[in-house]
């Protein structure tokens, strides 16, 4: 038998053309703290001692393709989160959604994000 390895999920590395203001952007829109920042990096956080955290990184010299990820949330209420996240800049995807339960969203760079609907019993 294989003895599990102890793993924390510690942060997500999220690849930017401008990771400072990308990083402040979630900040607000997530309700979380900056526990780091330098000149071209920044990482946020829930709670200053609280993981994962999300990392933004300048992108990689050479790289073209985006990672195939995003992060969905689920709110106590669904179009007052949408209304606020459009307010801090993000923007409605034109993807064909139809009668989903979620609203998929761009942040700044264009980063795919979905605010789901009520949870279905």
């Amino acid at each position: 038998m294989i003895t599990p390895m102890a793993l924390e999920w510690e942060q997500i590395i999220v690849d930017s053309s401008d990771p400072i203001a990308l990083g402040h952007w979630w900040a607000e829109a997530l309700g979380w703290v900056v526990v780091d920042e330098s000149e071209e990096i920044i990482e946020i956080r829930p709670e200053p001692d609280q993981m994962p955290g999300l990392l933004f990184v300048p992108v990689p010299e050479g790289k073209t393709s985006k990672n195939r990820l995003h992060p969905d949330f689920r709110p106590d209420d669904q179009e007052a989160e949408v209304t606020r996240l459009l307010s801090l800049g993000a923007r409605r995807a034109d993807t064909a959604q139809g009668d989903q339960h979620w609203v998929t969203l761009l942040d700044p760079e264009g980063n795919e994000f979905c605010v789901l609907g009520e949870r279905k019993s």
